[in-house]
């Protein structure tokens, strides 16, 4: 009966009840918020002809000084559930340092970040999980995984504001194959940071730092 209950709860479970989930609602929120706050910022940058002021070359310098060790390190961070906004800080840092290192660097650093999030799953189980997310979301994160499985991975690790996170801990939990996870870690992330990093390029010419 129990077995039978969990198969119609996942056959019943669609698309759009994913997006209502509580955990993805604030994760897409965060998002939005700091997108609204990365555009204001930008447009303030662009008034006031920042590009212009030595603060720019001082920051270019420290970009270029220490931006793919502590990119490399935020991105290890922020791929172990860590709210740090690793895109927004490859997106800054794309005028000031090598574009593929700066991608190579960011997509090692998350799937670092993940791998963590994988191992610990696995090794502590559902204990170590429940005291990093309630049990109803734990639940409603496996019946995604089991009914989607690697295709929504994939897509949540190419669309940035998705908790991808979330979804390492139900892969590590439910032990699926690590080569397959690390693959689908690593390629979407490093498409996603190549796109970023074409924009943060494109934001450079745009404010004239390039």
């Amino acid at each position: 009966m129990v077995i039978m209950l969990e198969q119609s709860q996942r056959a019943n479970y669609s698309l759009s009840d994913l997006l209502k989930a509580s955990w993805m609602r604030s994760s897409i929120k965060l998002a939005l918020i700091a997108m609204v706050a990365g555009l204001i910022i930008i447009w303030l940058l662009k008034i006031f002809n920042v590009a212009a002021t030595p603060m720019l070359s001082n920051i270019g310098v420290f970009f270029a000084t220490y931006g793919l060790p502590g990119i490399f390190l935020v991105t290890i961070a922020a791929g172990t559930i860590v709210p740090l906004g690793s895109p927004a800080l490859v997106v800054a840092a794309a005028p000031f340092v090598n574009s593929v290192l700066l991608i190579l660097v960011a997509t090692t650093g998350f799937t670092i970040g993940m791998a963590v999030n994988y191992v610990l799953a696995y090794r502590l189980g559902r204990p170590y999980l429940q005291r990093r997310v309630s049990v109803e979301h734990l639940e409603e994160i496996t019946v995604v995984w089991n009914k989607w499985g690697w295709p929504l991975y994939t897509i949540f690790g190419l669309i940035p504001v998705f908790p991808v996170e979330l979804l390492a801990f139900a892969c590590g939990f439910l032990k699926t194959n690590i080569p397959v996870f690390l693959a689908l870690t690593f390629i979407p992330r490093f498409i996603t940071f190549a796109l970023l990093v074409y924009l943060g390029q494109y934001m450079g010419i745009w404010l004239g730092l390039l």
